[in-house]
């Protein structure tokens, strides 16, 4: 499809409604732009974690609506704040990307042809491990690999937040992380309630001049903590993931 076909989809009734949700903290240099970029496509909502530089203002300036925390809760709690936003305004699915750059706005007809191709109900992006820094490029296919042992079956990425989640995902998932596990804890949720994942190859972009939120330790630690109660109670049911991969 065409990106004139999806730019015009956010005031017409051709197909289902999309919501593209940004949480962001502090990231008032760059969350212009990505709006921007993001509602040539879709509506855009910003939840604004608790930012003390002026994010939500920038966003509004820049067409988003803003959803505003009153303290930094961590990006799971924005994630789970704009799921809620999206599902009482009636949407029928929410795109995820990042405030700082990393995902390419330009990227998104690409999650929505494969989501109107039905090509899955958790939809996310797949990048080039070999192209990322060091640790990444070591520290990220580790931990999908440790994912997919406690699993039982293969995930391509694990941690990317660009991805699309439908409606019928959003009712029936059980979330409730806080921090960057929630990325984690949304694949193991989706296969656990026997939905489809897809995946979408998308640019891996680092460099973007900032400082990572990522605490080495802290969120290394919680990403451990949640691979551990994935792989225990997939052995305490004894069977394997209800889900499948497209």
């Amino acid at each position: 499809m065409s990106e004139e076909k999806f730019a015009k989809r956010e005031n017409s009734d051709a197909g289902p409604s999309v919501l593209a949700l940004i949480p962001a903290w502090n990231e008032a240099p760059r969350i212009g732009r990505i709006v921007e970029g993001a509602r040539q496509f879709l509506p855009v909502l910003v939840v604004d974690d608790g930012s003390t530089d002026g994010t939500a203002e920038v966003a509004q300036a820049a067409g988003a609506t803003v959803v505003r925390h009153p303290r930094n809760m961590g990006k799971g709690v924005a994630l789970r704040t704009g799921f809620a936003w999206a599902l009482q305004h009636g949407y029928d699915a929410v795109l995820t990307l990042d405030a700082d750059g990393q995902h390419d706005p330009t990227e998104i007809p690409k999650f929505l042809e494969a989501f109107h191709q039905g090509k899955g109900d958790l939809i996310i992006g797949q990048r080039r491990f070999s192209e990322m820094p060091w640790p990444r490029w070591w520290s990220t296919p580790l931990g999908t690999f440790l994912l997919s042992l406690a699993l039982g079956q293969y995930i391509p990425d694990n941690q990317c937040g660009y991805r699309l989640i439908t409606r019928r995902a959003l009712e029936c998932m059980e979330l409730g992380s806080s921090g960057f596990e929630m990325e984690v804890e949304m694949i193991a949720e989706a296969l656990r309630r026997g939905l489809v994942i897809g995946w979408v190859p998308i640019r891996t972009i680092y460099g973007i001049g900032k400082r990572s939120y990522f605490h080495p330790v802290k969120d290394t630690l919680r990403f451990l903590r949640m691979v551990w109660r994935i792989w225990w109670r997939r052995k305490r049911a004894g069977s394997e993931p209800r889900g499948q991969l497209a």
